[in-house]
C-alpha cells in the first residue's frame, strides 16, 4: 500500500482490507490513503490521527471508535454504523455519509464542509462548532442534536428533522426555519 500511495498509484496495490475483523485495532497514525475498508468491523478501534482519505468505508462498523482528528477527505462512508464514535476535530469535508448513523457521535470542531450526509441518522449527536457549510442534510434526522456554534452557511437542511435540536443562537434569534 505504501508503494502504491508514493507512486501515485502507478506500483504496488491499494490496501484491500474489506470485511476485516479489526475489532479494538490500534491504527493511530496510520496511512489508509484510498484503503478498501468495505463492511470491516472496526469495532473500538483507534483511527486517532489517521490518513483515510479517499478510503471506501461503506458498510463499515466504526461503533464506539476514536477517529479524533483523522483525514476522512472525501471518503466514501456511505451506510456506515459510526455511533458513539469520536470525530472530534476530524476533516470529513467532501465525505459521503448518506444514510449513515451518526447516533450520539462527537463531532465537535470536525469539517463537514460540502459533506453529503442526505439520510444520516445524526440523533443526539454533539457537533457544536463543527463546520457544514454547504452540507447537503436533506431528510437527515438531527433529533437532540447539538448545533450550538455551528458554521451552516449554504448548508442545506429541506425536510431534515429538527425536533429538539440546539440551534445556533443567530438561527433562533432570526425566527427563521431556514438556514442560508
Amino acid at each position: 500500500h505504501k508503494l502504491w500511495v508514493e507512486s501515485c498509484h502507478v506500483k504496488g496495490s491499494r490496501a484491500d482490507l474489506s470485511g476485516a475483523d479489526l475489532i479494538r485495532a490500534n491504527l493511530s497514525g496510520a496511512n489508509l490513503y484510498g484503503a478498501n475498508l468495505q463492511g470491516a468491523n472496526l469495532r473500538r478501534a483507534n483511527l486517532s490521527d489517521t490518513n483515510l482519505t479517499g478510503a471506501d468505508l461503506r458498510d463499515a462498523n466504526l461503533y464506539c471508535a476514536n477517529l479524533r482528528d483523522a483525514n476522512l477527505y472525501c471518503a466514501d462512508l456511505s451506510n456506515t454504523d459510526l455511533s458513539h464514535t469520536n470525530l472530534r476535530g476530524a476533516d470529513l469535508s467532501g465525505t459521503n455519509l448518506r444514510d449513515a448513523d451518526l447516533r450520539d457521535a462527537d463531532l465537535r470542531d470536525a469539517d463537514l464542509s460540502d459533506g453529503k450526509l442526505h439520510n444520516a441518522n445524526l440523533s443526539d449527536a454533539n457537533l457544536s462548532d463543527a463546520d457544514l457549510h454547504g452540507a447537503n442534510l436533506r431528510g437527515a434526522t438531527l433529533h437532540y442534536a447539538n448545533l450550538n456554534g455551528a458554521y451552516l452557511r449554504c448548508a442545506d437542511l429541506i425536510g431534515a428533522n429538527l425536533h429538539g435540536t440546539i440551534l445556533p443562537e443567530w438561527l433562533k434569534e432570526s425566527g427563521s426555519d431556514k438556514v442560508e
